[in-house]
């Protein structure tokens, strides 16, 4: 699957005029920067480019936070959440979608921006630590209108810093997206954002971690290093019969189970986005015979890898 650069985001706003000149909406430099950040707004670059196609569902290789305003539909590999008015989005590199505009009315704002932007020096976090990012989270809070205010106003001063000289404007960026970041983590619930220093605590988030690091699958070359519950437990250096106690305790789910649904997620992005055969997917995710991955995904989904490709 193709992961989208934040070059070819700009390619995608690209417009003509009405000279038929070809107006791109990367700043001039852009080049210089050592983290990118840009704000927009949706009703503004909804006309300029009301001829290009629907975004396709891909990786980006940027963060992305939109207020929008309107009917949408935003697709993940195991979701499709409605929206019917007002909404919150959250993207990250990790995490493919793509939502699609279910009307022409559609205003509101988002803003882009690398890693590097947010780097921890500059801003005190790391942005895939924080449980907004995190996979199997939150993405998309549908919202009051006292809440669309809020935010709004936070996008506002976006836009008025960007087009500033002010010499720390982009300080001051950094402090709106964090604020951004932490309003959506207070919308989550709170079972999302618990958090506890006991060891157990620990050894769950080093697992999740240590999960999430063996994704996503690049291309058919690249195969799962840790596979079975063993694996982590080793990986993490204890018992995997403790290993499955604190996640059952802190998780709701055990170790397999755990390490499962996470295969399975991957498995649905390459079967719908990628042209790899069935044998490669298989052994990029750790399954040494295609009919042991085939057996896996029916037991899981209720559809073969074929079926659910179709």
């Amino acid at each position: 699957m193709e992961t989208v650069s934040i070059e070819e985001f700009y390619k995608q706003t690209s417009y003509k005029n009405d000279d038929g000149d070809v107006i791109s909406l990367l700043p001039k430099d852009y080049s210089r920067e050592i983290g990118h950040f840009n704000v927009f707004n949706i009703e503004e670059i909804t006309k300029q480019i009301r001829e290009k196609p629907v975004m396709p569902y891909n990786r980006r290789a940027y963060y992305k936070i939109s207020l929008i305003r309107g009917r949408n539909k935003a697709e993940y590999a195991d979701k499709v959440i409605d929206i019917e008015k007002n909404a919150l989005l959250f993207a990250s590199p990790k995490i493919p979608y793509h939502y699609v505009p279910k009307d022409t009315n559609q205003s509101g704002h988002f803003c882009v921006f690398t890693d590097e932007f947010l780097i921890k020096n500059k801003s005190g976090v790391v942005l895939d630590d924080l449980p907004i990012f995190k996979s199997g989270g939150y993405p998309v809070f549908q919202l009051s209108e006292d809440e669309v205010e809020d935010i709004n106003y936070i996008f506002k001063k976006m836009h008025k810093e960007l087009s500033s000289d002010y010499v720390y404007k982009y300080d001051l960026i950094r402090n709106y997206v964090l604020e951004l970041i932490h309003y959506g983590q207070k919308l989550q619930p709170l079972s999302a954002l618990y958090t506890s220093h006991n060891a157990a605590a620990r050894v769950s988030s080093l697992f999740i971690e240590l999960l999430e690091r063996q994704f996503p699958i690049e291309s058919p070359q690249q195969k799962l290093s840790l596979r079975t519950a063993k694996d982590y437990a080793d990986r993490l250096a204890v018992h995997v019969n403790h290993l499955n106690k604190v996640l059952k305790e802190n998780t709701g789910k055990t170790t397999t189970d755990l390490i499962s649904g996470r295969i399975i997620r991957e498995a649905k992005i390459l079967l719908k986005q990628t042209d790899w055969n069935i044998s490669e997917i298989a052994y990029s995710l750790g399954f040494e015979e295609v009919a042991h991955f085939s057996n896996f995904f029916k037991k899981q989904t209720s559809v073969t890898p074929l079926g659910f490709r179709a």
